[in-house]
């Protein structure tokens, strides 16, 4: 199993590495657009949606609303399309801290959209960077995932020497709150490192960094809830001893339209 993830990691590694850094930028937005549309078709089985054409029209919405949003950019649905996302992960906040309580699956197949559409939107935007940055926008992209991954490297090392206290123990029994500060103490360094190369003012970016982070482990740990409602232990089986889709990027879908807001919406003092 270790082995598989390992091979599978590296893969996914070199695939990212090909897209923002070799093949011509054109591709990257469709590559984003396939990868919120492979996200949605799994959300729909989280929601319960079985029957072919409910099914269907659910993630080819969230995948028009996101070509719509990302196609257009920039435009009025900036502010709001994060304001959405913020509300959505304190719901799902207030979620994870009541579990075991039921969840409503209205809930569920609201928060598809609300996941999904300001991620991919969010992701477009970086790789569009008009920032006064040092970073393109691959670069800047880059960035924001070596962060969110940071935070789950960290976690993981963290909580193995050290975890006892349970964060969440009746949704991923395995995390810890020691594995939390392991995990943002190891993305300050990412964040100080980052505005060294970026020349942003390291007292934003670093908590900036810390707060997608956090919020971060909040995304991962509502697809766990959400997974753990519908009785599945992943997502999909695209990546061998990974899971799916979203098994590998409900981390990024919460953190990467924070980081835009607070890169974006700063951008003037930076």
């Amino acid at each position: 199993m270790l082995r598989a993830r390992i091979i599978t990691a590296i893969c996914a590694l070199a695939a990212i590495f090909l897209v923002l850094f070799v093949l011509p930028p054109v591709v990257v937005s469709p590559v984003i657009l396939l990868v919120i549309t492979g996200a949605a078709w799994e959300w729909s089985r989280l929601a319960g949606l079985e029957a072919a054409l409910p099914r269907a029209a659910y993630i080819l919405g969230i995948a028009a609303m996101t070509a719509a949003a990302s196609i257009t950019w920039p435009n009025a649905i900036f502010g709001p399309l994060l304001v959405a996302a913020g509300i959505w992960w304190l719901i799902a906040f207030v979620l994870v801290v009541r579990y075991p309580v039921k969840v409503p699956r209205e809930l569920v197949l609201l928060g598809g959209p609300l996941t999904l559409v300001p991620a991919g939107f969010a992701l477009v935007a970086l790789t569009r960077n008009e920032m006064l940055t040092t970073l393109n926008g691959a670069g800047l992209l880059l960035f924001v995932l070596v962060t969110i991954w940071g935070a789950d490297v960290g976690a993981y090392f963290a909580g193995r020497a050290l975890g006892k206290r349970k964060l969440a123990p009746h949704v991923s029994p395995n995390k810890t709150w020691e594995g939390v500060f392991g995990g943002l103490a190891l993305v300050a360094l990412i964040g100080l490192a980052g505005a060294w190369i970026t020349g942003l003012a390291w007292f934003r970016l670093v908590p900036l960094c810390i707060a997608v982070a956090a919020i971060s482990i909040v995304g991962d740990l509502t697809v766990s809830l959400f997974k753990r409602e519908a009785g599945i232990k992943d997502s999909g089986t695209l990546f061998p001893g990974h899971g799916g889709i979203l098994d590998r990027i409900d981390s990024i879908a919460a953190g990467t339209p924070l980081f835009v807001a607070g890169i974006y919406l700063g951008h003037g003092p930076w």
